[in-house]
């Protein structure tokens, strides 16, 4: 085993085999990790009060406990979908009244759905990973009791997710598309800023919230029962990290200056204008030769049509609003960017607990 460091993350589309594990029949030699080293002034905070001052955060930390799902026993792998067919329900197909898409042969329009999902799946599992770092983090520099417990069992949540996106992307889809650039730039900034509450605000507002609205649009596209369950599973463990997130931070951004609530306000908008873009696979595209700019301006024109931003920042915009990042002063750059209609949106300040708390089950039956 080896480690490689690398100054920029992969740019190259990786084909895994059809076999089940590759790395198990490699030998311990012929691996090697590639990774990038990122510095982060962080500053971490021991806690010694010890005192649950939230009520509402501990039995969000219980529930962390209690429906944790374990990817080898919950999931059932031995389903998985044939790949000579297409992995998307065709009423929820982007591309199927765009030209070049309707001049492949099928078996080439397949190719192209399984490629799509590829490049999704695979920036869930980068944006998971992210996820995980951050939440690590979070560990050491929340400040109070309560949050660094949950921060904890949300690291345990996140390490999770990285582990059920790559068995699939491995096992079901055998494509795995780089990080895309604008979530790289995302986490980045994140992870290497020393204000604590900037990365709350980064992970458990903006990228769990877009996560969160992403991860049912691909549910409710997939045609796949195997992805149906994993959603479904990751779902209800992100439900609870954007829902502790709100409740979280409500308290603390009142702490704030003026001054320093700009900040975050400021932050939160250039976050949300980066992620828009998160799951555009400029690299399909290109992989299929097809005119990015053209296929970029039909994927958005298909996404007004349908509302697409109403998905994604319908459960953001009101969020931001809830924990008081919706200032007077940003608010005009939000309008420019066509989401703030959704301000008036539910929240998630006013916890479902009958939701919540639902035993966990299988979306759908398999076998």
């Amino acid at each position: 085993m080896s480690y490689k460091e690398v100054q920029k993350c992969p740019v190259e589309i990786r084909y895994f085999p059809d076999s089940d594990d590759v790395a198990s029949r490699m030998d311990t030699d012929d691996i090697e990790h590639l990774i990038e080293i990122f510095n982060t002034p962080l500053t971490g905070s021991y806690n010694w009060d010890y005192t649950v001052q939230d009520n509402r955060i501990k039995r969000l930390y219980e529930l962390g406990k209690q429906l944790n799902w374990n990817v080898e026993v919950d999931i059932d792998w031995t389903h998985l979908h044939p790949r000579d067919e297409s992995p998307t329900n065709p009423n929820f197909n982007l591309f199927a009244e765009f030209e070049p898409y309707q001049n492949m042969p099928r078996e080439k329009q397949i190719e192209f759905d399984w490629h799509r999902l590829a490049s999704s799946m695979s920036q869930f599992l980068h944006g998971e990973q992210g996820a995980l770092l951050v939440a690590s983090q979070l560990v050491s520099c929340a400040p109070t009791f309560n949050a660094k417990l949950y921060a904890a069992s949300q690291t345990f949540d996140e390490a999770r997710h990285v582990e059920v996106f790559n068995k699939f992307i491995q096992h079901q889809v055998g494509i795995m598309y780089p990080i895309s650039k604008n979530l790289k730039l995302l986490l980045d900034k994140i992870l290497a800023d020393e204000r604590w509450d900037l990365k709350f605000i980064g992970m458990q507002i903006i990228i769990e919230g877009l996560a969160l609205a992403a991860f049912k649009a691909a549910e409710m596209a997939t045609q796949i029962d195997l992805l149906k369950n994993i959603l479904h599973y990751v779902i209800r463990d992100e439900a609870r990290h954007v829902t502790f997130g709100v409740n979280y931070l409500e308290y603390h951004v009142q702490t704030l200056t003026a001054t320093e609530r700009q900040e975050r306000a400021e932050f939160a908008f250039e976050a949300c204008v980066v992620m828009r873009d998160r799951l555009v696979g400029l690299e399909i595209y290109k992989h299929f030769n097809w005119d990015v700019e053209a296929a970029q301006k039909y994927i958005r024109e298909r996404e007004t049509r349908i509302d697409f931003g109403k998905l994604l920042f319908g459960r953001v915009m009101p969020n931001l609003k809830r924990i008081g990042l919706l200032t007077d002063e940003i608010r005009p750059k939000f309008d420019q960017l066509g989401v703030l209609e959704y301000e008036h949106y539910e929240d998630d300040g006013v916890i479902d607990w009958a939701e919540l708390e639902k035993p966990l089950t299988p979306a759908v039956a398999t076998g």
